[in-house]
């Protein structure tokens, strides 16, 4: 009982970057569902790519501290006007999906066009309840007809009773980073609602027993109760990987496509990060 009424505080301070490396890593990818290419939209193009990132527990939106805002602000940086970037606490799911409307064209799903929706270029990732968040709206976006480019799930975990483990099929590529240690565990396997139309790249497991990472400006009672749950958070080699996926599926910036025309290396052209074959120790 007292643990039940202590894991949403915990998951206040759920997410925290770091500088620490994880030396005991492996990596589990399920079989790819089908043999289709990335396909993503150009910059110029009417409908610019729309990311949207969730935060775990109680965290604010804009709270600088934690990965998920440092890499929204990346990818900022790295596509200026090209993309639009947000994020959200979990409990505004509501908010993120006016937004996405709203950024197609219309004030409700009812007044988008069969153009708009197609036109629609959404990646959705996040952490914890963040995390649980992503499939949740993914799930809402399905009903309405709405397409998903990309979900990527780190360490989530099922808020309410929510399904985070089944990815509808208006989403083409899904990846899933997890850890099984402490009280609040991620979901260890997320699968395709229809495999023809889902790529589930990988489910990725994380053990930081070996090489534990250090997250200071956690409170000392979520380092020791949810402590694995946060070193994933903290660990910068899976926001990379997380990074790497999301970049994989958005525009080429104009100086990289000055300095690679000879090669046309647009995203649709790339074929999402395979981290299914590695291992590291």
């Amino acid at each position: 009982m007292a643990l039940a009424l202590l894991v949403p505080l915990f998951s206040a301070r759920a997410n925290e970057p770091a500088t620490a490396n994880s030396d005991n890593v492996s990596a589990e990818a399920s079989t790819p569902a089908s043999g289709a290419e990335p396909k993503s939209v150009r910059v110029g193009s009417e409908s610019r790519p729309i990311v949207i990132g969730f935060l775990g527990g109680y965290v604010r939106h804009d709270d600088a501290v934690h990965t998920t805002v440092q890499l929204a602000k990346s990818l900022r940086d790295a596509y200026p006007n090209a993309i639009h970037v947000a994020t959200f606490e979990n409990r505004r799911m509501a908010d993120a999906h006016d937004l996405i409307v709203n950024l197609l064209g219309a004030k409700t799903a009812d007044g988008l066009t069969s153009e708009e929706k197609r036109s629609a270029h959404i990646i959705l990732y996040g952490h914890s309840w963040g995390a649980c968040a992503v499939v949740s709206l993914a799930r809402q976006l399905k009903s309405e007809g709405i397409p998903v480019v990309l979900t990527v799930q780190v360490d989530s975990v099922s808020k309410s009773g929510r399904d985070d483990q089944t990815i509808p099929d208006n989403v083409r590529y899904a990846a899933n980073f997890y850890q099984d240690k402490g009280f609040i565990r991620g979901q260890q396997k997320i699968i395709a609602a229809d495999a023809s139309r889902t790529t589930i790249l990988g489910n990725f497991f994380f053990d930081y027993s070996a090489h534990p990472i250090a997250c200071p400006e956690y409170p000392w009672y979520t380092r020791f109760f949810m402590r694995s749950h946060i070193e994933i958070e903290c660990d910068q080699k899976v926001w990379d990987r997380v990074e790497t996926l999301i970049r994989q599926q958005l525009p080429t910036t104009r100086r990289d496509s000055q300095t690679n025309a000879s090669n046309s290396a647009t995203a649709r052209n790339t074929q999402p990060a395979d981290f299914s074959s590695t291992r590291e120790q």
